[in-house]
């Protein structure tokens, strides 16, 4: 048997295009512009990178997209202040503050001062608290779970009862909404973590296994139940034999495709999914602040 490989790239294409249709909609109908602010704080390549990506495809949505950068010297006050003008400004429907911040900065308190409304990153504890209660019609979902989700859903529809998961990782960010989130459509949860005892056992329980623990390839195939769906979440470099380091994921993808039934594949997998999300949640955020009704789309699971 080989598995079946999910094309996050695809997937995300798609809701990207549902985002779009849904902006062009909102615009027609209201004359709003949809506003996403980006702020990015010190020079870290990496970050740059992803602020970039999620530039571009604001614009290419439709949206109004603004990008404020400031120097590694930013102090709290400063990067506060911004947070409260833009909390205030009607034109911005959603405020991302990208992370992690320089060191000298803390960034929960800025997290949390973001008005949850307009916290497309889904972090704040409101909208945590919303995906922990199963209120999934008035919060923003965290988006890497949310994608990982909307993949899930792809492959078994949105009622999941009768069926297991596991959820290997209990971060704040990944792994307890992504537990809350498989709970809401009925599935039956275990969320596992580095410290649980006979973990490849409990893992050989699940009809749909989500790996989000950040170690390369700990995943193996004698781990994964036959015929089960596999969400790789881990994004690991390591080296490889040319000396060049590469990406993979947190289950050996090679050997548990052997064995599962629907795999998604690192890189693009989830990945691509979580800037997709992003772009879905600021849409969201527009239509609730216009009061205007979401148009049915194929990645919100109350819509």
């Amino acid at each position: 048997m080989t598995a079946k490989i999910i094309d996050g790239k695809q997937v995300a294409s798609s809701v990207v295009d549902g985002v779009k249709s849904a902006t062009e909609k909102l615009e027609r109908d209201t004359g709003i512009k949809l506003g996403l602010a980006v702020v990015f704080v010190g020079e870290d390549p990496a970050s740059h990178t992803y602020v970039a990506a999620k530039s571009r495809m604001a614009k290419e949505c439709g949206f109004r997209s603004v990008q404020h950068t400031m120097v590694e010297a930013t102090t709290q006050e400063e990067l506060a202040a911004l947070v409260k003008a833009l909390n205030a400004d009607d034109n911005i429907h959603g405020i991302l503050v990208q992370l992690p911040l320089p060191k000298h900065l803390s960034s929960d308190p800025i997290i949390q001062s973001i008005n949850p409304e307009k916290d497309v990153d889904g972090l704040h504890i409101v909208n945590a608290g919303k995906v922990a209660t199963g209120d999934l019609q008035s919060g923003l979902l965290s988006c890497t779970p949310a994608g990982a989700m909307v993949l899930v859903r792809r492959a078994h529809g949105e009622d999941l009862s009768g069926l297991s998961a596991v959820v290997v990782g209990r971060s704040n960010l990944f792994g307890k909404p992504m537990s809350a989130l498989l709970l809401a459509a009925n599935a039956t949860v275990t969320t596992a973590h580095s410290r649980t005892k006979d973990l490849r056992s409990i893992c050989r329980e699940a009809d749909i296994l989500v790996a989000a623990v950040g170690r390369p390839e700990m995943v193996k195939a004698d781990w994964i139940k036959p015929g089960a769906t596999v969400i790789d979440v881990g994004i690991n470099r390591i080296a490889s034999p040319e000396g060049k380091p590469r990406l993979v994921g947190d289950v050996a993808f090679a050997e548990a495709a052997k064995v599962a039934a629907i795999i998604t594949p690192v890189p693009g997998g989830v990945g691509p999914m979580t800037i997709a999300m992003l772009m879905a949640n600021t849409v969201i955020a527009a239509y609730r602040k216009a009061g205007e009704h979401l148009p049915s789309v194929n990645w919100h699971p109350e819509v």
